[in-house]
């Protein structure tokens, strides 16, 4: 079993202006262990294919994953910023399903 440190961004929806509304990333380091490592080419309209990870990663949870597991966005693993596609809570620990690469701006 692989070993996992890395960042995880949580999206966070806040009132920027009056009206108007923007997700704030939050990053936090965490540790864990890589649990299945499998990946797929997804076949699509554009001109090549897709790359989709299929990873499990189970974190070691703090307080602060456990209050806002619902607002993880994206794992960074292995130099690429990864979705979060379903967080399964059993604790002490998160396990994190991760898929396709994540494309919106990080700020």
């Amino acid at each position: 079993m692989a070993k996992f440190y890395g960042v995880i961004g949580y999206a966070e929806t806040t009132e920027t202006a009056p009206g108007v509304w923007a997700e704030v990333i939050t990053e936090r380091n965490y540790s864990g262990d890589v649990i299945r490592n499998t990946r797929r080419l997804q076949s699509s309209e554009n001109l090549n294919d897709d790359l989709v990870i299929n990873n499990i990663i189970s974190i070691i949870a703090d307080p602060y994953a456990y209050q806002n597991f619902h607002t993880m966005r994206y794992v960074y693993w292995m130099g690429v910023f990864w979705k979060i596609t379903s967080v399964e809570v059993q604790r002490p620990r998160l396990l994190l399903t991760i898929g396709g690469v994540y494309n919106a701006k990080k700020t």
